[in-house]
């Protein structure tokens, strides 16, 4: 390991090796079935969520960001392996949106575009990080947890739910 990442906490570093894990599952997704691909997100989303809730860093210096590192193409790439590995289940009816309150009608979410949109966060931020010396790494740290406090914390909570619901629900059968 580099010398540079010693001084980040051990939550710091948890988050990057998860962060790491979730993208390489992600990316080898053609390789699992359906049961064990949707398994392995079971226990690998809410690890996450532990460590990115568990982050305490200092703010980001204001000119820090973390470069778009995924192109389209692999961002719809990962997505469409997903969603042919999902399957039938891909889309799920979604209850916490903004626009739920205000709808007479159910609202549709896809569990593949919802993986696909946290794989992008944590991509950014792995290709961000890696490199990067310890006070830097630790800004992209904080710009990753911030990004989970508003956007992919709760899309990770409801894609969790929707696997939840497939697997075991597949399971009984």
């Amino acid at each position: 390991m580099d010398d540079n990442k010693n001084n980040l906490s051990p939550n710091s570093l948890a988050f990057i090796a998860l962060a790491n894990e979730y993208c390489h599952a992600v990316e080898n997704v053609a390789e699992y079935e359906h049961d064990e691909f949707v398994a392995m997100m079971l226990k690998l989303l809410p690890r996450i969520y532990i460590a990115a809730s568990d982050i305490k860093v200092q703010q980001a210096d204001d000119e820090l960001y973390i470069d778009s590192s995924l192109d389209e193409f692999s961002y719809d790439n990962v997505k469409d392996n997903m969603s042919r590995v999902i399957g039938e289940n891909d889309i799920y009816l979604e209850v916490f949106m903004e626009d739920m309150k205000y709808s007479d009608t159910p609202i549709s979410s896809s569990i593949s575009e919802n993986l696909a949109d946290i794989y992008q966060s944590l991509y950014n931020f792995v290709a961000s990080v890696k490199d990067s010396a310890n006070e830097t790494a630790n800004g992209y740290i904080y710009l990753c947890k911030s990004d989970f406090d508003t956007y992919w914390g709760q899309t990770l909570c409801n894609v969790l739910r929707a696997l939840h619901s497939i697997y075991y629900n597949t399971q009984q059968i």
